[in-house]
């Protein structure tokens, strides 16, 4: 198995990690426009544990959750720039709208989401409880979102000036 996997092959690769004492840690997003936001969010997360998996929303969920223009790079790509990066020990691929099938199946010691979310607006909250695994809300960087990067990028199309670098 490589750096980008499946769900089960995760879930399989995990269980054996915790029997060796490793901490599993989990994550996902649509990482549309990769940013330095993502980048120190991951680092911050694979700091928590011993092994990261982050799982990716696949094209049909990110373009559900984010609307009709949305995903801006396709699942595949959006995949592999996120395995390659050297906090994130393995990146796979999921359609459903909430990470809810992914906590039941892998099974983390700690699941970690956005400070933009907490226990009470979380939809996976229920799920990590249930099979145990921590929760923990990492702080967003100000001024770094996908969403944001967006609309620099139409201001600089439309020629109005931006201070973005």
């Amino acid at each position: 198995m490589g750096r980008i996997a499946t769900r089960e092959e995760v879930a399989h690769l995990a269980a054996g990690l915790r029997k060796q004492g490793k901490k599993v840690v989990l994550t996902n997003g649509c990482f549309d426009l990769l940013h330095i936001g993502h980048l120190r969010y991951l680092q911050a997360a694979r700091a928590l544990g011993d092994v990261l998996a982050v799982a990716v929303n696949s094209d049909g969920s990110v373009h559900r959750l984010k609307g009709p223009d949305r995903p801006f790079v396709k699942e595949d790509e959006r995949v592999e720039l996120i395995a390659g990066l050297a906090a994130v020990d393995y990146a796979f691929i999921f359609s459903e709208l909430t990470a809810d099938a992914n906590l039941r199946e892998i099974r983390p010691d700690i699941y970690v989401k956005g400070g933009d979310y907490n226990r009470a607006n979380l939809p996976e909250t229920a799920a990590a409880d249930a099979c145990g695994a921590e929760l923990v809300f990492i702080s967003p960087i100000d001024g770094k979102s996908t969403s944001g990067l967006a609309e620099t990028i139409t201001r600089v199309k439309e020629g109005k000036k931006t201070d973005q670098a």
